[in-house]
């Protein structure tokens, strides 16, 4: 039975289906960010300015483990979805049981090569010396919670691979709020330091993983695999195994594309980078309408491939990308009627030299986002449809781009290279995309099909 919670993707008006779906997706992103601004501010007021630095220094790490779990659940709950659309309850439970085995073995792996190898990485990224000792007992802690994290957002895909946006976004939200209570009870009470916040991290995760299972087993019983769900199938795994391992390898080769980024902007001195880190969290904030919506596309696209309705997902596409337009116009025009008062908010400085370098960026990449709607869009339309290696070139592509810019056009251009750099790699993204999406097999035939019904 479809629970309140639930979105029914597979009928009805599909912009309106989508976008009250979207709406919790969007709402999480943003409470994230918020939670993530308030989470650091606790450490710097009451740690004071080492501690923060440790985090900081190791926080391209934990980016990088957060959206290794985040792809992995989302890829391994695009075969969930797609069951769910076709009406095979087995195939759902099969699908849950393989993507528990898989992610398990996984992070207990990834744990492990962390517990030994995250001390070489910080020296391998300069963490600073008087902050090494702090940095690596904040993200030791976290590893050692990786499985954590990975089940919290297994769970939240697969609530979301059949519909339900809702409940992710009330337990996330109270996981936030859990967070910042022991954050403070840990770092003020106990006097645990930065290790008192990693711990917070990961208890209030586990928080949000036992209410995400006692409402699946209460109010989603479909999702719960029984023992016979748990028998080996070799094209059942090849087909899991391959989403999540593609999904969670491209967030990968994106994260190393934004450090090596990073490390061409810390070459151009502390005013281009105080007012490019300020922009940049405006630009990340900028994101969330599109990457929200890419998340709904992805479910929305399993299911009616799972229930055979290539039409409709046809016409989702086209409703993306109206909204991508739109609200690419919306985002530009707030930004160049607040770009620089924003970047001065976000800064704390009244430097005419920060503001502007902040300024310039969202003045240039705010058109842009039109492009970066389509391409995200689009990409998660092709993993939808079971496209595991296509949209991984789209990454590779962002990769070699950065790199380029980097070693070539930084050092030549310094900061108008910076600012270039993103939208310039999008517009090359979005082609190769569109054309893998439009010369796609089944796009193909889903087209061939709607001219031979209209014939």
């Amino acid at each position: 039975m479809k629970q309140k919670t639930q979105v029914d993707l597979l009928h009805g008006p599909i912009m309106k289906s989508l976008i009250i779906f979207m709406i919790p997706i969007l709402i999480s992103n943003i409470f994230q960010q918020l939670y993530n601004a308030v989470d650091t501010a606790i450490v710097g007021n009451f740690l004071g300015e080492n501690s923060l630095a440790a985090i900081g220094s190791c926080a391209a790490v934990f980016e990088m483990m957060v959206s290794f779990c985040n792809s992995l659940g989302s890829g391994f709950s695009i075969v969930c979805g797609r069951s769910f659309g076709s009406g095979d309850p087995d195939k759902m439970k099969q699908s849950v049981a393989s993507s528990l085995i898989i992610g398990l073995l996984t992070t207990v792996l990834l744990t492990l090569l962390g517990v030994v190898g995250l001390r070489p990485l910080l020296q391998l990224i300069h963490t600073p010396a008087e902050v090494i000792e702090e940095a690596h007992t904040y993200i030791h802690i976290i590893a050692l919670g990786l499985i954590v994290m990975f089940l919290y957002n297994l769970a939240s895909s697969m609530l979301r691979a059949i519909g339900n946006s809702v409940m992710p976004l009330i337990f996330l939200i109270i996981s936030s709020l859990l967070n910042i209570f022991l954050d403070v009870l840990f770092i003020t009470t106990f006097k645990m330091g930065v290790a008192g916040a990693a711990i917070a991290t990961v208890v209030s995760q586990g928080v949000s993983v036992i209410l995400c299972i006692i409402y699946i087993l209460k109010y989603t019983k479909i999702l719960v695999p029984e023992a016979r769900h748990f028998r080996f199938d070799t094209e059942l795994y090849k087909d899991v195994g391959g989403q999540g391992y593609a999904m969670a390898l491209m967030g990968s080769i994106v994260s190393v594309g934004s450090i090596i980024l990073q490390s061409g902007i810390n070459s151009l001195g502390t005013e281009i980078i105080a007012g490019h880190v300020a922009a940049r969290k405006i630009y990340m904030i900028c994101n969330l309408p599109f990457i929200s919506m890419s998340v709904a596309i992805s479910a929305f696209i399993s299911q009616n491939k799972g229930a055979n309705q290539g039409e409709r997902i046809l016409r989702a596409m086209r409703d993306a990308y109206i909204y991508d337009f739109v609200m690419a116009a919306v985002v530009s025009a707030i930004l160049f009627m607040t770009a620089p008062k924003l970047v001065q908010m976000i800064s704390g400085s009244t430097n005419p030299v920060i503001i502007g370098n902040g300024s310039k960026m969202l003045y240039i990449v705010g058109p842009f986002y039109a492009v970066l709607g389509v391409l995200i869009q689009t990409r998660f339309a092709l993993q939808g449809i079971g496209s595991k290696l296509i949209p991984m070139i789209s990454s590779v592509i962002e990769l070699v781009g950065k790199i380029l810019f980097v070693y070539i056009f930084i050092p030549l251009f310094q900061y108008d290279a910076v600012v270039w750099c993103e939208p310039l790699i999008w517009v090359a993204m979005t082609a190769q995309l569109l054309y893998a999406f439009n010369t796609n097999p089944y796009v193909r035939q889903i087209r061939s099909e709607m001219q031979n019904s209209a014939a």
